[in-house]
């Protein structure tokens, strides 16, 4: 029998029935951008109050959880309808309605209610915290709950069920992390991943942490979807739509078709992620004011559609963005470690790279005229100010490391062609140096110790000394004078910088030069796909980069290709006697050997 409610007074009534209230779905993924929330007064206005039957909905894309805190996380979940109801809930040709699009949909006259319950016990009988919800097609189905009252550092599991039935969502599992102030008493484990392009191969590296249960938690660099018009060559590899994303439907649809991949819903179901967003999120190499291949109101309507759908798909929070559309944000893991995600591609970054390989074409001599200029910035001022004042707070208040999530390589990196030193790549630091200057600058005036950047974007892997190179004596045999540590990981499927076809000889061949005209870089690797992990405790941090065989058939074979340590206090990677142990299985380890 159909569920019926009037839902003007179940709003007024959230605490005895379901609400929208309680969906953060329906929130702006900006203070500043209010009218990217979707404004509930509309939604209620527009429904009859039918709800839609436990036979007209499904769980359609497993459950996800997220941005933990010491005493909540964020819940996710996809409550649709079937084609069937949709295709009779007078919605044109049956297409899934969309909130705010142009393409002709109606918004559905109809809701679905889901509830959430959250346990300490797999049975979910010891349950912390409860609640319902309603989801529209304004929010594409989406749900997306904060689970509070939780305990730090502790193992969840939740699932999600239509109101009144015991039609259930997959079981998830989820950690919150250590009070700000609480001593941990184990290693902290991460995976950390980029670069995950549908077309371009299986995500076995997503599942190979849930096959090991290797870590708490996951960290995403970015280019987690690609928005280009797909091309694969492998069968049922091509997402949804059949072209470039531009719109609010088109980035619903590609979030939603890289979401059917088993390896990435277990991945979501198993641990919580910390993700931010890269450029392809929205388009090619973003900056402030376009990208490749949009610019003006175009790229302007384009991000806002991007933004507003990555809020609805991934389990993360609104936090206090009173700047424009910020993901910028940290979290502090006891007294561990501190996290902070930067945005060094959306937010507020002065032009790029547009077009063009390895510095030629494109606008690449235009950016090459402004690589200087000391007002440059990478990530815009704001967003500057704050890192700082992460970065102190984290120093003094006695955190053990500081980890930096951020998307383009920090290290210089350069061909060393003829004796020039010139950076291959200006859409990485390379091409805003008065902003790395000033990074340096801060961690030497402040005697900051112990951070390490955490890179993606270049689809290789890259492990350094952070060497301020001309402005600080830097030993490339010993490390010393470095100031900590950049890890910089391949893609879980994106090809190669060289090209998807090279042989793994050349590709060895080009990192063994690399690594021999750059001093601050200690191994380097070109081939391989894959994933790094970290045991992070106390007195060392244990870095592990592994690399997935073949991406185009779906298996769970890794290579550990290498693996670094890092000890407190020394501001550099360990040499004992070399860096990693003197051999890798892939890439080129300076003062070492690949095996």
């Amino acid at each position: 029998m159909l569920y019926r409610l009037s839902l003007g007074a179940v709003v007024a009534t959230s605490l005895v029935e379901a609400s929208f209230d309680r969906n953060l779905a329906y929130s702006s993924p900006s203070r500043r951008h209010p009218s990217l929330a979707v404004p509930l007064s509309h939604v209620s206005k527009r429904q009859t109050g039918e709800v839609y039957t436990a036979a007209e909905i499904n769980f359609t894309h497993g459950v996800a959880s997220g941005d933990p805190y010491a005493d909540s996380v964020i819940l996710w979940t996809r409550l649709a309808p079937t084609a069937e109801s949709v295709a009779s809930d007078l919605v044109p040709d049956g297409v899934v309605p969309i909130y705010g699009d142009t393409e002709g949909a109606k918004p559905s006259t109809k809701a679905a209610c889901v509830e959430f319950k959250i346990a300490t016990d797999q049975p979910l009988a010891n349950v912390v915290d409860q609640g319902r919800a309603y989801t529209t097609s304004d929010v594409d189905y989406t749900v997306k709950f904060e689970a509070s009252g939780l305990q730090p550092f502790t193992t969840y599991y939740y699932q999600f069920n239509v109101c009144d039935s015991d039609k259930t969502s997959p079981l998830g599992r989820t950690k919150t992390i250590p009070g700000k102030t609480q001593k941990v008493d184990r290693n902290i484990n991460l995976a950390v991943y980029s670069c995950s392009n549908y077309p371009e191969g299986y995500f076995n590296a997503y599942a190979n942490p849930v096959r090991k249960d290797s870590v708490d938690y996951v960290l995403h660099l970015g280019d987690y979807i690609y928005e280009y018009k797909p091309s694969s060559s492998i069968t049922n590899r091509n997402p949804a739509p059949d072209r470039e994303t531009y719109t609010l439907l088109d980035y619903r649809t590609r979030l939603g078709s890289y979401r059917t991949d088993a390896d990435l819903l277990a991945s979501h179901a198993r641990f919580a992620w910390i993700p931010v967003w890269d450029d392809h999120e929205v388009a090619d190499n973003s900056w402030r004011n376009g990208s490749t291949d949009s610019e003006g109101a175009v790229f302007r309507n384009r991000k806002q559609a991007a933004v507003r759908a990555y809020f609805e798909w991934m389990p993360i929070r609104q936090v206090d963005m009173d700047d424009s559309l910020r993901v910028w944000r940290s979290f502090s893991l006891g007294t561990l470690m501190d996290l902070v995600m930067l945005d060094t591609r959306q937010y507020d970054r002065d032009l790029t790279v547009l077009g063009g390989i390895a510095g030629i074409g494109g606008n690449s001599q235009e950016v090459e005229k402004l690589v200087d200029l000391q007002n440059r910035t990478i990530m815009g001022f704001a967003q500057e100010r704050w890192f700082y004042d992460r970065l102190t707070e984290s120093s003094d208040r006695g955190a053990a490391w500081r980890f930096v999530g951020n998307q383009v390589i920090f290290s210089r990196m350069t061909l060393g062609v003829l004796g020039d030193d010139k950076p291959f790549n200006r859409d990485q630091w390379d091409g805003y140096l008065a902003n790395r200057d000033r990074v340096y600058q801060h961690l030497a005036e402040g005697r900051i110790n112990n951070t390490v950047m955490l890179s993606g974007d270049s689809h290789a892997a890259w492990v350094s000394d952070l060497a301020w190179l001309d402005k600080r004596k830097y030993d490339e045999d010993t490390g010393e004078g470095a100031f900590g540590v950049e890890l910089a990981g391949t893609a879980v499927t994106s090809s190669s910088p060289v090209g998807a076809a090279t042989p793994k000889f050349a590709a060895n061949l080009l990192s063994q030069w690399l690594v021999k005209k750059n001093p601050e870089l200690q191994w380097q690797d070109l081939y391989y796909r894959g994933y790094y992990e970290m045991s992070v405790g106390y007195e060392a941090i244990e870095a592990k980069f592994y690399g997935i065989p073949d991406v185009k058939v779906r298996g769970n074979d890794e290579i550990l290709l290498a693996q670094f340590l890092i000890n407190n206090g020394e501001n550099r990677l360990a040499r004992n006697p070399t860096v990693g142990g003197g051999q890798a299985k892939g890439g080129a380890l300076k003062n070492g050997k690949v095996v």
